[in-house]
């Protein structure tokens, strides 16, 4: 369909489209011909679809208030606190395997033959013939099922027993997870699993917060910060939380696993205490305390959570070549019954004709034999033994055992960046000031820099106390006042080592008692036992180059941060306020207080496109972030912004205020922030290396080789997507690249869309929210050009639009798709895609377990599609023609049989030799070679045109 060429059509209202059905409603005819003709199929359907209504009717979900410690407060009955993932019940589980297995038309038909041998005038054989193979694949398939669903019910038992301590007025008692109601006060010790969503009231760390890992969550091995509430915090014992009278204001549960907004109130003070809650107040299910113990008030429960409303049920996949055999079954059935009527009409209609003729219909019901089933399960157990045992790829799963085919006949390959193509191993490769850059082999030269500097700064207070003020006045005419290259890489490296959410951890030593642990972190700050933990591993590799220059972050903790200088002095600073990373601003800023001199500074880092309008006018980031994009590097943009006591102290009343707010406070906060982001002092760029995994080269040359396209989509900026997929050969050299521009409207999407028509064999970079404008209004038109390209590079994608792209793949196209991915954040792509593949990496295992195949490496990729997905393909297929072939054969001879006989419905064959003829030698099914990569054959191997070449063959 080609595109509009003119901008006529662009203002075309969706309310035409809709008047067109109440027009016909309206001349719908009514009375008993209205009936007759159709009504009653209208009503049964109308009917029908308000009981579904009725029944699948889901409670509107609604903000609460919560009262600490008192679930009999609560307004409205809350979901029970239990998980289930089990698919049936014990009223349902058996008609739902039974339905599973014969809604195809292969099973059906078996069922309908062996059910027929209990009609006497019908029998032909004996029934076990008939029975034994149908009745074993039966059993195997509700012995199977039966044995998933037991582990999962064990699953969820275990995990709704578990027990945890709940806080009453009488003290602790000990209390189910499935037990536990909105409202309750929940004590989880270290390494505990949180049962539900909880907020933060308390916890046993003396800075006032904690570590917990979301692993099971989001997919994210880093460790998250979480901070108690101040009010909560302060109190002085445990049970002083029945002594006060406080509610907890949550908005209505969400899907967004990142984001919260709710406030606290405390009622029995004077003036009441009100304090705003985010996110980093938040404790949600399926995450597991890391560091001290916490107690929160349970807000959320049961199918409310964050966690089981990020939980999609999977579809239960089939194969291909079982759609493709269960159509083919159907045009033999159709032969079938044609060669029953021949021989009915041979007959002359004789007698009883139409019991002859479904005699006939058992007699060549061989064409179909039923041992097919059987001996197609069995190849593919057999198939996903061979992948596991696999020596070349090692630690591969199989999780799904009835798609191995699926890997021999994919064509669209959607493949994550981070962690994927990449090692999602961070490091410092270049800093760049703008006049003076530097590399890897250039670092000593900072180091040297700042030991100088800090040399003479301590050698200055040495002699005098109080000439650290003065030494700083310099600095506040900078604007005016060129700085040399020292002071520069000073202010930079300090810079770099404030702005973050870095948090250094000590393991305690053997012999350290947990009474001393916390005590001996605050005194040992040596290196061997310490690691920084973060949300984000591009934070741990500017942290972790800032200590190899000299600067190192010894202590964090929510109101302070301690920096150790190459001489061996501690640098304290007191943290203000912190404005976290998010994927809407794209940048993070933090307020500190300098504890020797008092000076307040403002320092922010983040993306250059969020970057260059803050900082003040200059002509180099721009080129240089481009040059660093094109190495492949993840750049940041840092700058700073020195503040008066007054500048603060205006900017700390108007934020809190904003962030009490119940309405729009994103919004609010935003602004407010966004009013001391204005002519920030740029102080440097900083480049991150995200190495690729090994052999991601020519893995991916081996697979475009084979015709499968491939097309990465990652949440990574435009630049970084681009040179990632130059480097890893996704895009050949000469291979020319059309980047898509950002586009708002339909008509920018429609004007370069035709721009993109006129390319030819290009590879195709987009951002997702010009995917989203396409998609809106030319979904059709775009999905037919992206598919011409040899590759796709999807950037800024968002999990919902990754699993969006692979199901439109497969509506458009109707290929086969693989998606592979190793993060939560893929878990949705990898469920939609026809087949998964998920890789244990630094992310986390949730994609691994969500996936059908679970690979350690990129690499094995290419062995487990190349050679296992071929191979299981081809003796599919072979074996597959060899049973039907053998089918056609006895079915031959019975028609000879018969017509010798005087067209006679008799057996040619008794039922046991018949059972027994059903095997073949695996050397036979796959005696053709595997050597030469012929993807063209493998495409389609089992179809009517192949089993006639078979057979005549």
């Amino acid at each position: 369909m080609p595109l509009m060429m003119s901008e006529e059509g662009f203002e075309n209202d969706e309310s035409d489209y809709h008047t067109l059905p109440r027009a016909r409603i309206s001349q719908r005819r009514r009375g008993l011909e209205w009936f007759i003709c159709g009504g009653w199929k209208f009503l049964c359907t109308s009917c029908s679809d308000w009981l579904i209504n009725i029944c699948r009717r889901k409670k509107d979900l609604k903000a609460r208030t919560v009262w600490l410690g008192c679930p009999e407060k609560c307004e409205e009955k809350y979901p029970k606190n239990a998980i289930k993932n089990q698919k049936y019940n014990i009223f349902t589980f058996i008609p739902g395997v039974l339905y599973e297995q014969f809604k195809f038309f292969l099973n059906l038909y078996f069922l309908v033959v062996s059910c027929s041998q209990f009609v006497p005038a019908l029998k032909i054989g004996y029934l076990y013939t008939y029975w034994a193979p149908l009745g074993f694949v039966l059993t195997v398939t509700v012995v199977r099922e039966a044995v998933d669903e037991f582990r999962r019910y064990k699953r969820d038992k275990e995990m709704n027993s578990q027990l945890y301590s709940k806080l009453t007025v009488r003290g602790k008692v000990q209390v189910k997870s499935s037990d536990i109601q909105v409202g309750d006060l929940i004590i989880v010790e270290k390494n505990q699993r949180i049962p539900s969503d909880m907020v933060f009231l308390r916890t046993s760390e003396k800075t006032g917060s904690c570590f917990i890992r979301t692993d099971q969550l989001d997919g994210e091995t880093d460790w998250k910060l979480k901070v108690a509430v101040s009010c909560t915090q302060r109190l002085p014992a445990l049970g002083d939380l029945f002594s006060i009278n406080a509610y907890v204001y949550a908005q209505k549960p969400q899907l967004d696993i990142h984001s919260f907004e709710g406030t606290f109130t405390r009622e029995d003070s004077d003036p009441a205490v009100h304090e705003s809650l985010s996110i980093e107040n938040t404790l949600w299910a399926s995450t597991v305390v890391a560091s001290g113990t916490v107690i929160g008030v349970v807000i959320y429960t049961g199918k409310e959570t964050r966690s089981v409303m990020n939980t999609s049920n999977p579809k239960n996949k089939v194969g291909l070549l079982d759609l493709e055999l269960n159509q083919l079954t159907k045009a033999l059935f159709l032969a079938l019954v044609a060669l029953s009527v021949v021989m009915v009409t041979l007959q002359g209609f004789v007698g009883p004709w139409y019991r002859n003729l479904f005699r006939f219909l058992l007699l060549f019901s061989y064409i179909i034999p039923i041992s097919l089933r059987v001996n197609l399960d069995m190849g593919k157990a057999a198939y996903g033994w061979m992948i596991m045992k696999d020596d070349n790829i090692p630690g591969t799963v199989v999780r799904t055992s009835t798609i191995p085919e699926e890997l021999g006949r994919l064509v669209y390959l959607l493949t994550d960046k981070t962690g994927t193509l990449t090692q999602n191993e961070m490091i410092f490769k270049r800093l760049h000031l703008g006049t003076v850059s530097y590399g890897t082999d250039t670092m000593d030269e900072i180091q040297s820099h700042i030991i100088n500097s800090y040399s003479q700064v301590h050698s200055q207070n040495s002699g005098n106390s109080t000439s650290s003020t003065p030494s700083r006045k310099p600095q506040s005419s900078a604007p005016k006042v060129r700085k040399s290259v020292s002071s520069r890489i000073h202010e930079a490296v300090k810079a770099i080592a404030l702005c973050h959410n870095v948090t250094p951890v000590y393991e305690s030593r053997a012999g350290v008692s947990a009474e001393t642990e916390y005590a001996e972190v605050d005194q040992d700050f040596s290196d061997e036992n310490r690691t920084y933990q973060a949300s984000s591993p591009d934070e741990v590799a500017l942290v972790q180059w800032t200590e190899s220059v000299g600067l190192t972050l010894v202590n964090r903790d929510l109101t302070s941060m301690q920096l150790k200088t190459p001489g061996g002095h501690i640098l304290t600073y007191y943290i203000l306020q912190i404005f976290p990373f998010t994927s809407e601003s794209k940048r993070m800023g933090i307020i500190v207080r300098d504890e020797s001199s008092g000076e307040i500074t403002f320092y922010m880092k983040g993306a250059d496109v969020a970057m260059s309008t803050i900082v003040q006018y200059n002509d180099w980031l721009e080129e240089e972030c481009g040059n660093m994009a094109r190495e492949g590097l993840r750049t940041l943009v840092v700058a700073k912004k020195s503040l008066t006591e007054e500048q603060y102290q205006d900017f700390e009343s108007r934020y809190n205020q904003a962030k009490l707010s119940i309405h729009d406070r994103n919004l609010k906060v935003a602004a407010v922030v966004e009013s001391l982001e204005r002519e920030m002092e740029l102080l440097c760029l900083t480049g991150v290396e995200d190495q690729l995994q090994a052999d991601v080269r020519p893995t991916l040359e081996m697979l475009r080789n084979a015709g499968i396209k491939i097309w990465m989509l990652t949440g990574d900026k435009l630049e970084t997507a681009t040179c990632i997929a130059k480097s890893s050969h996704l895009v050949s050299r000469n291979q020319d690249i059309h980047i898509f521009r950002p586009v708002a409207t339909r008509g920018e999407a429609h004007l370069e869309l035709n721009a993109f028509r006129r390319k030819h064999d290009c590879a195709l970079v987009i951002s997702g929210d010009s995917l989203e404008v396409c998609l809106k209004y030319y979904e059709h038109e775009f999905v037919e050009l992206a598919c011409q390209c040899p590759a796709v590079v999807c950037c800024r994608c968002s999990p919902t639009q990754k699993a969006h792209i692979v199901k439109l793949l497969q509506h458009h196209t109707g290929k086969r798709t693989c998606a592979i991915g190793d993060g939560g954040n893929d878990v949705s792509m990898i469920q939609a895609a026809d087949c998964g593949i998920g890789i244990e990496g630094k992310e986390g295992k949730q994609a691994s377990l969500a996936a059908d195949f679970s690979i350690t490496q990129f690499k094995h990729i290419g062995r487990l599609l190349m050679v296992h997905g071929r191979n299981s393909y081809k003796r599919s297929a072979a074996l597959g023609q060899f049973v039907m072939h053998r089918g056609l054969i006895i079915s031959t001879m019975q028609a000879v049989f018969s017509s010798v006989f005087y067209f006679a419905s008799v057996p040619l064959y008794q039922g046991f030799l018949m059972v027994g003829y059903i095997t073949k030698t695996w050397d036979e099914c796959t005696k053709k070679s595997h050597t030469r990569l012929d993807m063209h054959y493998m495409r389609r191997e089992v179809s009517l045109s192949a089993l006639w070449r078979e057979g005549s063959a």
